[in-house]
């Protein structure tokens, strides 16, 4: 009965219940706005980022594509309450799911302003808005930063024209998305560069502008990067963004800030006639029908796209797992080091001390020489008390010169061990040449180079009498530096060889 029921249930391989998982949740949820705060936010060198969203209750993981950085809307920060639109998928090797986000907007104002008043604490704390120098009283060129396609400059040249009319040198910028910020603190410190007398005149006074929006518009204008810029330059700066209730952080960095761009303008210049205000968000107009369209491009995409193989799932999963195991390799060089240290300790441990190898080869030469002394003394007392003929006799000389050779030959490999360069080898065979030098001198040896020879029977045996010989006898006589054959005769004044 139990394997009736079980033949019911689906089999499924492991690779095949991760992808029905996956195509489940992509599924029902499809695209998808997650509201959370941003932590454990981590860049990786291959552009993709990680990060999570929790709130009171629970945590999901995200990650942002390498491709969609530029264009996410925002930098990911930890601590900033965002709403991240994506869609969920789930990465089968380690059996998670996870938000892939495809643009992240703050939640709500509360969450910019915290932003905001933490980042101009911090700022404050270093003294970045304590500056405030005057400004010209009639420049003769003022430089503008803004967008060449909005109002903004166009109010400003017209103010400045009715007003008193300057020369206006414009570096446009964009004034709102996720590269205005960078694009602004460029021109304010392009024209801080920018040198007396030139091609390009050097503005005596700035004008930083941006027309009226919401919070969330005029956050390019509180980025740190804009506002150290405004607080290093070294022409007056005047900030002119938003409207006269809107407060941006480089307004604490400016030298004067101006409600209005066309009061900026005022500012810069002395008063003629009033201009009449007019502004148009074209800018934000544009990028909002742009917005619209590549929205529809992306659902006829992915419509278009239901057809075809899942390769970017299959590449999105390749890249987290390339990731993962680039993690872990840099973390495996130090753990093998470690390894190999421990197991050096282990065997350190286990040797000897050089120390202790020499005190007892020292103590083994000690005891050898102590023997050779008191053999050498045995075998000097036996030669003394033998006769002078038997202690000069060849062969059990040359036996017990080769004995001696033989030991000093194998003291000498113990003092090699020992250590040539060390004081006690060099003592030990200082000692040693000594015993051989004494050796050598009462060898039969040194008698024969001093001129005398040694004679022998035909057998070997030394004669040491003339009396024995016979005549006609023959005989050797021994040199030291080789031996003669000779026969005995008589004459009447006695034996000659």
């Amino acid at each position: 009965m139990m394997d009736g029921a079980s033949g019911n249930i689906p089999e499924y391989g492991v690779g095949e219940l991760g992808g029905a998982i996956k195509r489940t949740l992509e599924s029902a949820f499809g695209r998808i706005r997650v509201r959370g705060e941003m932590t454990e936010v981590k860049p990786y060198s291959s552009g993709h980022v990680y990060l999570s969203l929790k709130d009171g209750q629970a945590k999901v993981e995200a990650v942002v594509w390498k491709g969609t950085v530029p264009r996410v809307g925002l930098k990911p920060e930890n601590g900033v309450e965002v709403i991240a639109t994506g869609r969920i998928s789930t990465y089968a090797d380690r059996s998670k799911y996870q938000l892939i986000i495809e643009r992240l907007e703050y939640a709500g104002e509360g969450a910019l302003l915290k932003r905001i008043e933490m980042l101009r604490q911090r700022l404050q704390e270093e003294g970045l808005f304590e500056r405030r120098r005057p400004l010209p009283l009639l420049p003769e060129v003022i430089g503008v930063v803004t967008s060449e396609s909005g109002a903004v400059i166009q109010d400003i040249r017209t103010t400045l024209a009715r007003r008193f009319p300057r020369r206006v040198i414009l570096w446009p910028v964009q004034v709102q998305g996720a590269a205005a910020a960078e694009q602004v603190a460029a021109a304010i410190r392009g024209f801080s560069l920018l040198a007396a007398g030139g091609a390009v005149p050097r503005p005596d006074v700035i004008i930083v502008a941006r027309g009226g929006g919401s919070l969330e518009d005029l956050m390019a204008f509180n980025e740190e990067a804009v506002v150290r810029a405004a607080a290093e330059c070294t022409i007056p700066l005047i900030s002119a963004v938003g409207h006269e209730t809107d407060t941006t952080l480089i307004d604490f960095a400016a030298d004067r800030r101006a409600p209005t761009p066309t009061a900026a303008a005022e500012m810069a210049v002395p008063s003629r006639d009033e201009m009449a205000a007019g502004l148009a968000q074209l800018g934000a107009r544009l990028k909002g029908r742009a917005d619209s369209c590549l929205g529809d491009a992306r659902l006829r995409l992915r419509v278009a796209g239901r057809g075809l193989p899942d390769l970017p799932s299959l590449v999105s999963n390749a890249r987290q797992r390339l990731d993962e195991r680039a993690e872990r390799l840099d973390g495996a060089l130090p753990r093998f080091l470690d390894g190999r240290r421990l197991v050096l300790s282990r065997l350190a441990g286990a040797l000897r001390h050089p120390r202790e190898v020499i005190a007892a080869k020292r103590g083994t030469l000690g005891e050898t020489a102590g023997k050779l002394h008191a053999a050498w003394g045995q075998a000097h007392q036996r030669r003394c008390s033998a006769p002078a003929i038997q202690r000069l006799s060849p062969a059990p000389i040359q036996a017990r010169l080769r004995a001696g050779h033989d030991r000093l030959r194998d003291l000498g490999a113990r003092l090699e061990a020992l250590g040539s360069d060390g004081r006690p080898g060099r003592e030990a065979r200082a000692r040693l040449e000594a015993l051989s030098a004494a050796l050598e001198a009462v060898s039969y040896n040194s008698v024969l180079r001093r001129g005398f020879a040694l004679v022998q029977r035909a057998g070997g045996a030394a004669v040491t009498e003339a009396a024995a010989l016979k005549r006609g006898e023959k005989l050797t006589l021994v040199f030291a530096d080789g031996s003669a054959t000779v026969r005995e005769e008589s004459d009447r004044q006695g034996r000659l060889f």
